[in-house]
């Protein structure tokens, strides 16, 4: 028997199993045994009235047939699509962007008790040495925006950038503090912010997922692939998650023995017993399923095309500072150009090895970040120099930070100096900077106290940077829900407020 007659012979004896799930007595009381409970208890508590609720009458934006259609914002935004580069770990602000030459006069000095009492750290117990900045500072552009050495490259756009220099989070360990950044809770189950956006805007091409997400630095973020999950949103609006090297998406190929017509039966004949099961439930993440197998054929055509950087001209490959046929994060930069250019609405970069507690070298302040520093700048800074010579800078956000800070004082685990210069974890001050999108450029918002440890001007936290970011994109994050478990839910829960100050 031929590999095309074995398959066709298992595609009979699945849809023979289907038909025969749908009429036993068996299926039907699994079905319907939730469905008849909910009636149940619905008539007890007077659930089956015609009552209107603020769910009834919000505006119904999912089209379970054609989830990824282009769809039109509340109000016209400034971004079509958004680029957020996750450094995954925590980036410590005192080498990168806040200047601090008052912690330099401190270095080495007992942390001062007021530092100490009432806070909870990771790591620091008893008293720790201050640790003055580990990297030299210059004030760059005609904003003059201080910059460390260990971004030269990235100080050549100063006047591209706005920074957040007092964000501020209540999670200082890094799964929860990065799932508050990215879905608004710090505990699993609620969609990511790529999931709310794709879900409210589509897609701008039907040959390729809405919400993208690349990975490097060899490991997941710290909260894994939640953080680019659907939650209870519909599964279509999940993240895909793309590789910078192979098959940009494992199982595209057509398996051995199985040509493009036979792959395009099969897909035909699971969304037709996905069709008759619809008729069968009327459930809406049937129709989803059946979009998904229809994008991922679709997918099979155009994603090796455009995840492919081999074509591009030489002198792309020098800006990015790229490495094709190899992993790494300068090619997953070029990857997402690539991909909002082809009209992907939102593309999570996430690059892990951002610690820096000095247990180790590549944990280090002068070692350690100097190398992630090297493996960024420069494909960053090309980043929103290629954006903007292609004019798509202003239609595309870009969103670079980590999840929390770093703090002031050195760490001392179990009260023992690290054998490295490190920092551990702070949720009380920390950079985020963006650009493009309708955000104002070589702008600072926010300032530290003197050493970096507290703000002073500007604090925000996590749901004010997710407002600003759908408000760019045409959205009124109050305003902007999906009905869950009775209520209307949104991505900033009951927070947040439009960063006002940063916009153009």
């Amino acid at each position: 028997m031929t590999q095309q007659e074995l398959h066709q012979q298992r595609l009979v004896k699945e849809a023979q199993e289907a038909v025969m799930r749908m009429h036993t007595r068996r299926h039907f009381l699994k079905e319907s045994a939730m469905g008849l409970g909910a009636l149940a208890m619905g008539s007890l508590l007077g659930g089956c009235e015609s009552k209107k609720t603020a769910i009834d009458t919000a505006p119904i934006v999912f089209d379970p047939a054609h989830p990824l259609l282009p769809k039109a914002p509340q109000f016209v935004g400034k971004a079509k699509s958004v680029i957020y580069l996750h450094m995954a770990g925590a980036p410590s602000q005192l080498e990168l962007f806040d200047y601090k030459p008052e912690l330099a006069k401190m270095d080495g000095q007992n942390c001062p008790p007021s530092l100490l009492a009432g806070k909870q750290f990771a790591f620091i117990t008893g008293v720790p040495k201050m640790l003055g900045p580990q990297a030299k500072f210059s004030q760059r552009g005609q904003s003059g925006a201080w910059i460390s050495d260990n971004l030269p490259h990235l100080s050549t756009v100063a006047d591209e950038i706005s920074f957040l220099k007092s964000v501020s989070t209540d999670q200082f360990n890094h799964a929860p503090a990065q799932l508050l950044m990215h879905t608004g809770s710090a505990r699993l189950g609620r969609p990511s912010m790529g999931s709310w956006v794709t879900y409210g805007l589509g897609t701008e091409n039907q040959n390729l997922p809405g919400f993208v997400v690349l990975t490097s630095g060899g490991s997941f973020p710290d909260a894994g692939k939640s953080v680019w999950g659907s939650g209870f949103l519909p599964s279509v609006y999940q993240g895909v998650q793309c590789r910078s090297e192979g098959d940009p998406v494992l199982f595209i190929k057509d398996p051995e023995g199985m040509n493009r017509n036979l792959r395009k039966a099969s897909i035909e004949a699971i969304n037709a017993a996905n069709q008759q099961e619809y008729a069968e439930y009327n459930d809406p993440e049937i129709l989803s399923r059946i979009s998904q197998y229809e994008m991922a054929y679709r997918m099979q055509i155009t994603a090796p095309e455009v995840m492919n950087i081999n074509d591009e001209p030489e002198y792309i490959h020098e800006m990015y500072g790229t490495k094709p046929g190899k992993a790494c994060f300068a090619n997953n930069v070029l990857l997402a150009r690539k991909l909002v250019e082809k009209g992907v609405r939102y593309v999570q970069l996430f690059d892990w090895g951002w610690d820096a507690h000095g247990d180790g070298p590549s944990n280090s302040l002068n070692i350690g970040i100097i190398n992630k520093c090297r493996s960024i700048d420069k494909a960053i800074t090309a980043l929103l120099l290629d954006l903007k010579q292609r004019g798509l800078l202003e239609e595309t956000l870009v969103v670079w930070g980590g999840e929390f800070g770093r703090t002031p004082m050195m760490e001392n685990r179990n009260g023992v100096e690290m054998p490295y210069k490190g920092r551990d974890h702070h949720t009380e001050a920390f950079t985020i900077w963006m650009a493009g999108g309708g955000i104002k450029k070589g702008f600072s918002y926010g300032e530290t106290d003197e050493i970096g440890y507290s703000s002073i001007s500007g604090k925000v936290e996590a749901f004010d940077i997710q407002a600003t970011i759908l408000n760019q994109l045409g959205f009124n994050h109050e305003e902007f829900t999906y009905p869950f478990q009775g209520r209307p839910f949104r991505l900033t829960d009951v927070g947040g407020k439009v960063i006002n100050e940063i916009l153009a």
